[in-house]
């Protein structure tokens, strides 16, 4: 997500200093700052300012910015550029309460050897600690937490107004995002999902004006179980819940592979309901769900001539 290099700027940039001053305070050289500074303005956390024939760097207001430098401020002793290089962000991401190494491997998509290597740097430093095998932050360092949170976000932001200005994130993970546009995204890793996306599964609906996108560097395309879940993100009432249904009915979903993506988007409950409604011919008791008789009316008036 940053590199050692854009960690150490943001941790020792003060409004105006120059390339040359950063150079100096850091022991790097000024081609090598002005590529880091460069990459840190493109991702919005510093912006340059013009002053004769310096270039002046100044920290942007992002939260994740101002989060950073005041755990750089109160605890000068600890080298924060060295221990969140590598996995140690995303790790950070997932340790929003007490967790196992297991559960942050899990929802990370990381080997537990990975996850064990970079909570231990934070172990042997006494930023976390262990109870009962899960790892959760000593004193105030779950400030940490919050800055790997807060700049995933500005990250996806910087994304998705890159693409779509007035877009809106519905849903977040450290690399990935559901959101919602007013136009169509034509882009690298934004991949259409929602409403449209089940066109491609022989289901046509009324489309409304937005359009959704999953943003992902490692999604090829949207499968069936992860449309239903964003699905459900988008609009959890009665009629989508019905779409989604049908999507289950007309397409040979692995049950197994549906309730691993409902964990990731935390909607294990909405999953195995919709899952048990089928299952059990409609028995599933809930209010937003048709009737049995409903729902086949509905599988009827949308099904596809072989």
């Amino acid at each position: 997500m940053l590199r050692r290099i854009e960690l150490e700027v943001l941790a020792t940039v003060d409004r105006g200093d120059t390339i040359s001053e950063l150079a100096t305070k850091l022991d790097h050289s000024e081609s090598y700052l002005s590529r880091a500074v460069a990459d840190l303005a493109e991702k919005g956390l510093v912006y340059t300012e013009r002053d004769g024939r310096r270039k002046r760097v100044v920290p942007s207001d992002a939260r994740a910015v101002e989060l950073y430098q005041d755990l750089v401020r109160q605890h000068s002793h600890i080298d924060f550029p060295d221990l969140l290089t590598g996995k140690a962000l995303e790790v950070l991401y997932y340790l929003d309460q007490p967790r196992t190494v297991s559960e942050i491997a899990d929802r990370s998509d990381n080997y537990r050897n990975t996850v064990n290597r970079v909570l231990k740097r934070f172990r042997d430093r006494g930023l976390v600690g262990t109870a009962d095998g899960r790892y959760e932050f000593n004193a105030d360092f779950d400030r940490l937490h919050e800055f790997a949170r807060e700049l995933a976000h500005h990250l996806h932001r910087q994304r998705l107004e890159a693409v779509a200005p007035k877009g809106t994130i519905l849903w977040e993970d450290y690399d990935e995002f559901l959101a919602q546009a007013e136009t169509e995204i034509d882009a690298a890793a934004f991949h259409e999902t929602g409403l449209a996306r089940f066109a491609a599964f022989d289901l046509q609906f009324l489309l409304t004006g937005n359009r959704y996108y999953v943003y992902s560097e490692e999604l090829d395309e949207v499968s069936p179980a992860e449309l239903c879940c964003h699905t459900l993100l988008i609009d959890d009432g009665s009629r989508h819940r019905s779409y989604c249904l049908l999507l289950l009915s007309h397409v040979d979903v692995d049950g197994a592979d549906l309730r691993e993506q409902s964990v990731k988007y935390g909607l294990e409950d909405e999953i195995d309901v919709l899952l048990r409604y089928l299952e059990t011919h409609g028995k599933a008791d809930n209010d937003r769900l048709p009737e049995w008789d409903e729902f086949q009316e509905l599988v009827a008036d949308h099904k596809t001539e072989p």
